[in-house]
Order: structure tokens, then C-alpha cells, then sequence
């Protein structure tokens, strides 16, 4: 096969191949819904955060714990933080979470999950892509 086939080919293929662009993902970080309570703020919907992340509930309250500096605690699917913040400061903590321990930084899915590498590391594996990568933990 000549150079001017293969290209032509190729060219071919890259015009029937879809538009990675335009991949249209429906998957949503799901907001926090948030309640004062004294000098508390809890979190009602940790059970559907850790569901739609794929994770261990106790894995996001020590991300959000060590992010916030202030203890936290679990009650019947509830997160209680002590301390008073506001919905869009956990909000943002929510979406960085999401950002680096569910979404891969490779094909942007979140289908994945974490394994343990070492002492202070994760290993980031993509089940959609493949894609491998360290990340410290939380």
C-alpha cells in the first residue's frame, strides 16, 4: 500500500470516526443539601454524593474533615460538621473532590475507582480509558 492510499485511508476513517468534542456526558457532581443547626452544619445528602462518586461515605467526610480543618461526623447518612459554612464554600470542597478523586483527568469519566499505593499516595484507575496515575491522599 503507497503512502497517498494509506493517507487517504486514514483521512477516511478520521471523517466517519466521531467527534470527541462533542461528547455529551449526563453526568452531574450533585449539589449538597444543607442545613444549619446551631453551631453545626450537616450535610443531608452524603449518601447520594458517595453514590454518584462511587465511594466510601467515610472517605469523603475525612476529604471534607481535612479540608476544612474542623471534625466532622456521621449520623444515619448524614454529614455533621462542626462549625458553620456556607452551601457554596462545601459545595466547591464537593466539586474539587469529584475533580481529583472520581473524574479522570484523561477522558473526563467518571468511572473509576482508587486503589492504595503507599504510604500518603492513590493510584487513580480509570475504568473507562485505562488510564493509571498517582495522587496523594486525602
Amino acid at each position: 500500500m503507497s503512502d497517498e492510499e494509506y493517507n487517504k485511508l486514514l483521512n477516511r476513517a478520521f471523517e466517519k470516526a466521531p467527534d470527541r468534542a462533542a461528547e455529551v456526558s449526563d453526568f452531574k457532581i450533585p449539589k449538597i443539601d444543607m442545613i444549619q443547626q446551631g453551631n453545626k452544619s450537616i450535610i443531608r445528602n452524603l449518601s447520594v454524593i458517595a453514590d454518584r462518586a462511587r465511594r466510601n461515605p467515610g472517605d469523603i467526610a475525612r476529604y471534607v474533615s481535612k479540608e476544612l480543618a474542623v471534625p466532622v461526623n456521621i449520623e444515619e447518612q448524614r454529614l455533621i460538621i462542626s462549625g458553620k459554612f456556607r452551601d457554596d464554600d462545601l459545595n466547591k470542597r464537593i466539586e474539587k473532590y469529584f475533580e481529583v478523586y472520581v473524574i479522570c483527568r484523561e477522558c473526563h469519566k467518571p468511572d473509576s475507582h482508587l486503589d492504595v499505593a503507599g504510604r500518603g499516595m492513590f493510584n487513580f484507575v480509570c475504568e473507562a480509558c485505562g488510564a493509571r496515575y498517582g495522587i496523594k491522599s486525602y
